[in-house]
This record gives structure tokens, C-alpha cells and sequence, in this order.
């Protein structure tokens, strides 16, 4: 009986072994068309930036590139693309302090104080995720242009960083709620204050659920399109979203110019992404094993 039953997982075994040794052609070649697909858009972006406006007209979007050429960067920058550029930078920059000014002390409130009122206030501002900014768009300008901030890059600042909050909110609040109590509860035995408590222990257990706004309020504050467009006017305003518009001439799109554009606006978002990649997938998934 012990023999049959050791002959049958040698078996079973052996025969995992044989599975787990077998190539699976159709997965690789899902993964392989799956890989064209994605590669296919970046190939015709990367090189119509490299070649010039006759060059790309002439060949097409998936001909090889003859005779390259960076003249579209240098031109993107000669043209404005600098200026709005800056901008951006300014505009993402001054969100993402905003946000990392204002959200961790009202997270750490909101997780520590069970009363009546804060439970109110964080319903608020769940409540501003359900009001989309097209619905306010119109009282925006309004109020941005009663304040003096039209055609100014504060009045862009203010309402993306408003409209970040929200969801900032809502993540941090859930990192902060998986440090666990004993650990509040050891600080206040060594008699540290709130200030001590904040700043020894929830910032630094918090530093997934930190990256995670981060980078959501930089891609909201960079990818902005619709608050410059209504809020500001001048070229001394303009973002890089708005940017783009200025490749459409009357001969036509200047695609190879564009593209160029886009490549450039994209990079400091994947630079983002690539240092803060660790800490967002951390923020993401919390930290209750801390």
C-alpha cells in the first residue's frame, strides 16, 4: 500500500516536472504580438522626431528613418516650447506642494480624531470626488477672475491643487490607518507630543501613501488641460498642453515638430515614475505588514 502511493507521487511528479518543462508557444506568442502592438506607436513617435517634415511626408509614418536629424527638438525649444515647458515645471510643482503641505496633517487629524466633525469633514471631501470640473468650470472662472488671478499661473495653481485633494485624502487616510495602534501607543507612553507622533512616526511609516500623491497630483498638475485653458490667455501663461496647438499651421500639422513635443513633455513623468515606482506600488497596496 506505502509502495503504490510512493510509485504514485513519484509519478504525479515526474509528470509536473515534464509540464512545467514544456515551452508554451501560445503564450509566448500572445506576448509577442502584445509586445508589437505596444511597440509599434512608440517606433512611429520616436522616429518621425528624428527625421525632417519632408523626410516623414515623403516616406510615411512607418518608413526607417534616412537621414537623422534632432532639428525638431532644437526647434520645439526655439519656438516657445522652453517657455511653456517652465510653466508646467511652475504649475506641477507649486500642486504637488500644496498637496504635500496640506494633506498629511489633515489625513493624520482625520485618522485620529474619531469625532463627530471630522468624520463630517472627510465625508466632504469624498463628496468632491463625485463633482467632476466641468460641472464648475463656469463659478471657477468667476470666482478667478473676481480674484484677480485670471491669466495667472496662481489661478491655474489653486483649482488643480483643490481638485487633488480629494483623492490625496482618500489614499493617505487609508495608509495611516494600517500603522497600527500599538505604536501610537508607545509613543505617548515615552511622552512624545502630537507634533513628535506626526513627524517620527506617521511621515516616516506613511512614505508609500506620500509617493502615491506625489505622483498623482504631478500627473493631474502636468497633464492639466482644461483650467489653462479657461483660466489663462497670454503666451506668458501658456502650459504644454496647450502648447501643442501651435504645430497646427495653415499648411497643415507639423507631426514630426509635435511628436517631438510629446516625446519631451513625457520624459520628466517617466522619470517620476521610474524613482518613485517602489514607493507607489507600496503606497498602493499599504502598509500593514509594517
Amino acid at each position: 500500500m506505502t509502495t503504490n502511493t510512493t510509485h504514485t507521487n513519484h509519478s504525479k511528479g515526474r509528470n509536473r516536472s515534464v509540464t512545467r518543462g514544456r515551452p508554451n508557444y501560445a503564450a509566448g506568442f500572445g506576448a509577442l504580438l502584445w509586445l508589437c502592438v505596444v511597440a509599434l506607436p512608440l517606433y512611429v513617435m520616436i522616429g518621425a522626431t528624428l527625421q525632417s517634415r519632408p523626410d516623414y511626408t515623403a516616406g510615411g509614418p512607418l518608413s526607417l528613418p534616412r537621414n537623422l536629424t534632432l532639428s525638431n527638438y532644437t526647434q520645439d525649444f526655439s519656438s516657445g516650447f522652453g517657455r511653456y515647458f517652465l510653466n508646467t515645471v511652475v504649475v506641477t510643482a507649486s500642486v504637488v506642494g500644496l498637496v504635500c503641505l496640506l494633506v498629511p496633517p489633515l489625513a493624520f487629524a482625520i485618522v485620529r480624531n474619531r469625532g463627530l466633525a471630522t468624520s463630517r469633514i472627510f465625508r466632504i471631501f469624498l463628496l468632491g470626488l463625485a463633482i467632476p470640473a466641468q460641472a464648475v468650470i463656469v463659478p471657477m472662472f468667476y470666482v478667478i477672475s473676481k480674484a484677480g488671478l485670471y491669466d495667472n499661473l496662481i489661478g491655474v495653481i489653486l483649482p488643480t491643487a483643490a481638485f487633488c485633494l480629494p483623492v490625496c485624502v482618500l489614499i493617505l487616510t487609508g495608509t495611516m490607518r494600517d500603522i497600527t495602534s500599538d505604536l501610537f501607543e508607545a509613543m505617548a507612553i515615552d511622552g512624545a507630543t502630537t507634533r513628535r507622533v506626526f513627524f517620527q512616526l506617521v511621515v516616516p511609516l506613511s512614505k508609500g501613501g506620500l509617493a502615491t500623491i506625489v505622483v498623482f497630483s504631478a500627473l493631474q498638475a502636468w497633464n492639466g488641460f482644461l483650467f489653462p485653458l479657461v483660466l489663462t490667455q497670454s503666451e506668458e501663461t501658456k502650459v504644454l498642453t496647450l502648447g501643442l496647438y501651435d504645430f497646427q499651421t495653415q499648411h497643415g500639422v507639423d507631426i514630426p515638430g509635435l511628436l517631438a513635443a510629446v516625446v519631451l513633455s513625457t520624459l520628466p513623468v517617466l522619470f517620476v515614475y521610474l524613482f518613485a515606482r517602489r514607493a507607489l506600488v507600496q503606497g498602493l497596496m499599504g502598509v500593514g505588514g509594517k
